[in-house]
């Protein structure tokens, strides 16, 4: 491989998830229905509706849906989440349960190791970068993500029109970048829209998978956190 020069992470899975935790906003909502979750269920719930939403992303975006092709969806991915967790709910019940789910007060915040890691890349010399579907634009995903000063650049599906997997978005993370794909890696979380959208794109994929969803996963490099990635990427500059 070429030079490496930069590297572009995902965000939602990657570099932020749920605070307070998903397993936590999940048990409240589903509470009042009479149903427990664990930590576990939630995590395969969440593995099996993240690919949903990764694949609708790939035909028509949530982001251009109305609203009641949005509550359909979201009825669906909440579905998907409860049956992970052991719960098989008609999609009526399951409506209902992602409305109150919604109800509880969350936010999407950055995991703890998150701003030291990207800062030892960039001292490294590295370009970091993010890559997300996020209906936002670039610096306000920065600014409200607490990640301005702390990454090089921004490229979001609210700024682009595509989401990944689409090669565009990629292509406009390397431009803005200033490296060719052979010089660039992508960290994230989900195989079809991270893993296999940047290898579409000729950039270098690492599955970065914090919740233990693929762990005997090999097509391509694989951490579980940012210690191992900065350690990964270490590796494949020395070469």
């Amino acid at each position: 491989m070429s030079e490496l020069k930069a590297v572009l992470f995902d965000m939602y899975g990657t570099l932020a998830g749920f605070d307070p935790p998903r397993e936590q906003i999940q048990a409240q909502g589903v509470e009042k229905f009479g149903l427990s979750v664990t930590t576990a269920g939630i995590d395969a719930g969440y593995h099996i509706a993240d690919e949903f939403m990764t694949r609708q992303n790939a035909t028509k975006p949530v982001r251009t849906m109305n609203a009641n092709e949005q509550w359909a969806f979201f009825a669906r991915f909440e579905q998907l989440v409860l049956q992970g967790a052991g719960h098989e709910v008609d999609l009526t019940l399951a409506g209902e349960i992602w409305t109150e789910v919604r109800k509880q007060e969350y936010e999407i915040a950055l995991f703890p190791d998150v701003i030291d890691g990207l800062d030892q890349l960039r001292s490294s010399g590295l370009i970091v970068g993010v890559v997300s579907n996020m209906n936002s634009s670039s610096e306000r995903l920065l600014d409200d993500m607490g990640l301005t000063g702390h990454v090089d650049l921004a490229v979001t599906s609210g700024e682009t029109g595509v989401e990944k997997p689409d090669k565009r978005i990629f292509d406009a993370a390397l431009m803005k970048a200033g490296v060719s794909a052979d010089e660039a890696a992508l960290v994230g979380d989900q195989l079809e829209s991270d893993i296999y959208g940047s290898e579409n794109a000729g950039i270098h994929p690492i599955l970065i998978d914090r919740y233990n969803g693929h762990p005997n996963y090999k097509s391509h490099p694989r951490t579980t956190d940012m210690a191992s990635t900065i350690a990964l990427i270490g590796e494949m500059r020395s070469k």
